[in-house]
């Protein structure tokens, strides 16, 4: 009868359990879908200016926002690819914005002061802006370093066209198949619709700030 009844409770508090760790996690909001309007931002940079989405480039036909970081091993493997979108597609009006989101008190690597020596070791050719509270990387649904977000200038909106992963390889930049973020700006330069608009984003997780941290 005793062993009846402890296992009608643990049947019972099981759910309960299982509800506590579901909402004592960390969860992101479901953020932008490919079409949706992306909110404006103003962040700060590593050269210590503040910079906005609406206000970055009056002559930009749309931006490559890149959710990335300093210490993920998938972001360092990256950063030359990013160098070279920004290389490719400034001067056509799809410039690199490079957002780092972590919390750099869970992740030291991933302080305001180390993404300027990150920055200034490669030779970081973009804006890299540092989105301290989290809320930009949470409106956007980020939640890979790296992810990206290709957007579209139409009007003074800037239109999601993108979301996913640079390319198909992570490990080997000479072994890339598909290049995801490069054929989505061609399509869009070329006045097409993009083909492929989503891909899974492969990386470190974003390191999202406890709650008791970013109550203080």
């Amino acid at each position: 009868m005793k062993q009846k009844f402890r296992k009608m409770i643990t049947l019972a508090v099981m759910p309960v359990l299982a509800l506590l760790v579901m909402t004592s996690a960390k969860s992101p909001s479901e953020g932008y879908k490919v079409g949706d309007n992306a909110r404006d931002f103003t962040l700060k940079n590593i050269d210590g200016s503040m910079v906005s989405l609406s206000n970055y480039n009056l002559a930009t036909k749309g931006a490559i926002v890149i959710f990335t970081c300093n210490h993920c091993p998938v972001a360092q493997a990256y950063q030359d690819r990013i160098i070279a979108l920004n290389n490719k597609y400034q001067s056509q009006g799809y410039p690199v914005i490079a957002i780092n989101s972590n919390d750099a008190e869970a992740v030291t690597a991933d302080s305001y002061e180390n993404m300027k020596l990150r920055a200034k070791e490669k030779g970081f050719n973009f804006p890299y802006l540092i989105d301290q509270t989290q809320e930009i990387a949470t409106a956007y649904g980020a939640t890979k370093t790296p992810h990206v977000f290709v957007l579209q200038k139409e009007g003074n909106a800037f239109k999601v066209k993108y979301i996913g992963a640079i390319d198909d390889n992570k490990d080997d930049a000479s072994a890339v198949k598909h290049k995801y973020v490069e054929t989505a700006v061609n399509e869009l330069l070329a006045g097409k619709q993009v083909s492929q608009n989503f891909t899974k984003a492969i990386g470190c997780g974003i390191k999202w700030k406890t709650a008791s941290a970013s109550s203080n």
